[in-house]
């Protein structure tokens, strides 16, 4: 089993910047495929290995979101900037467990956080 728990969201302004964190626990990776997704629907926005050599990023966030990992401490960030008021929704990470490669699909993922709400205002 792994848990994941969020942390960071809140409101800011539009152009502002945000930090996400997803704290993992439970099992120890060797290997996974860590994202983050937004809404009901599970929109993609980042996913990252969990070595961290490889990142992918939906279009809409590309140039503005960083993902990080920081395995020592079992994290994972998404550094958010130049927020913009559709960015405006609840935030989700999800971890694939021995996974090689990277997955943008929210089906591709066993576990997901709670979620953290990250609101824009314009």
């Amino acid at each position: 089993q792994v848990q994941l728990v969020e942390s960071g969201g809140g409101l800011v302004e539009a152009g502002g910047s945000l930090r996400l964190s997803c704290a993992a626990s439970g099992r120890t990776f060797t290997s996974a495929s860590m994202g983050w997704f937004r809404g009901k629907e599970r929109e993609f926005v980042a996913a990252i290995g969990w070595s961290g050599g490889s990142t992918r990023y939906a279009d809409s966030v590309k140039g503005r979101f960083t993902i990080s990992s920081d395995n020592a401490k079992n994290t994972v960030s998404l550094q958010m900037n130049s927020l913009k008021p559709e960015d405006t929704d609840v935030y989700y990470c999800a971890a694939a467990p021995g996974a090689t490669m990277i997955f943008a699909l929210s089906r591709s993922y066993a576990y997901w956080g709670q979620g953290t709400q990250v609101t824009v205002s314009s």
